[in-house]
């Protein structure tokens, strides 16, 4: 608990932070927070809600939830979205919210082949429960934590606005895509502002395959082999795995570069769609960890029939 109340004054008072966003395991099943061009690809309303709990069995878990809403509108000739995300760190004594509004533009390059571009604009406020930190004066050598702390109580909330931008490219069989989020890199200072207190730029690839099995002729068997690469300031990852698909199941199985195996089972049935996926950790947190476990449901509205020109992609929900 001391060492949370020094990490917390350091943050505070040097203007220093060292930024990286949650993750998901289950890309697809959280499209919006991928990439915000995928904000309308499935044409019809569509809304997706996401829980991951990470590391649970360490003192002060992450646990990230989001919910998002996007659909296509064909007087804007895109698709727009709303995506809302929280964040709690360290037994929420950092929470973070975030509210985006999201706008896509389709472009059909030929029969076989789309483009979509997306912008994303983001209000962020980041918030420190300064009651949950604890200070090296507070300790009595014999009966610990009984004083209140003299430090001084900062302005511990912040808010300010951001703004992420992606490109997505696919036909009936492959998609990828880059996303580009905090393009202007906003700082996240509660004191003071630093060089190092920028929330840094991350940029994300993705490429992927739906390939059906041979003798399906409806496209609700199939396998799915995908890729994903994201850089954020000197942190860098990849995921590489593969879906295998037989309605109404889905199961995946994933290698996160140096960190982790991940198993993936779903079921998609009519409108809803549920995923759970649990993260078995390899690197030198494995036994501390308990691993991360993620949720996913999603509801897929329908609409009123597609018009010809109009062409959704063809990926893994999860």
């Amino acid at each position: 608990m001391l060492r949370k109340g020094f990490l917390w004054l350091f943050i505070l008072y040097s203007g220093v932070l060292l930024a990286q966003d949650p993750e998901f395991t289950q890309f697809y099943a959280n499209p919006l927070y991928l990439n915000p061009a995928f904000a309308g690809t499935a044409r019809c309303p569509r809304l997706a809600l996401n829980y991951r709990n990470q590391w649970p069995a360490l003192t002060g878990t992450f646990v990230t939830y989001t919910a998002s809403y996007d659909q296509h509108v064909e007087a804007l000739g895109g698709g727009v979205g709303l995506l809302v995300l929280n964040d709690k760190a360290g037994e929420a004594t950092l929470t973070t919210t975030n509210v985006s509004g999201i706008y896509s533009y389709q472009l059909n390059v030929t029969r076989e082949f789309s483009v979509k571009f997306g912008l994303q604009g983001t209000y962020v406020q980041k918030k420190v429960d300064w009651d949950k930190l604890t200070f090296g004066d507070m300790i009595d050598p014999r009966y610990g934590f009984i004083y209140e702390t003299q430090e001084i109580r900062p302005n511990t909330n912040k808010s300010f606005w951001d703004f992420s931008g992606g490109i997505l490219g696919y036909s009936n069989r492959f998609y990828g895509g880059v996303a580009v989020h905090h393009m202007t890199e906003p700082e996240e200072f509660y004191i003071k502002s630093s060089p190092g207190s920028k929330l840094p730029m991350k940029i994300t690839a993705h490429l992927g395959a739906v390939i059906p099995i041979a003798g399906n002729r409806d496209g609700t068997t199939y396998i799915s082999p995908n890729f994903l690469y994201q850089k954020q300031r000197d942190f860098q990852q990849y995921n590489i795995g593969l879906y295998v698909a037989k309605a109404p199941l889905v199961g995946g199985l994933w290698y996160r570069g140096g960190d982790a195996f991940i198993a993936l089972v779903g079921l998609q049935q009519g409108i809803f769609k549920f995923g759970y996926s649990y993260d078995v950790t390899v690197s030198k947190l494995y036994n501390a960890s308990a691993g991360s476990h993620e949720l996913s449901l999603g509801l897929q509205f329908p609409c009123h029939p597609k018009k010809k020109r109009f062409r959704t992609i063809k990926c893994p929900s999860f």
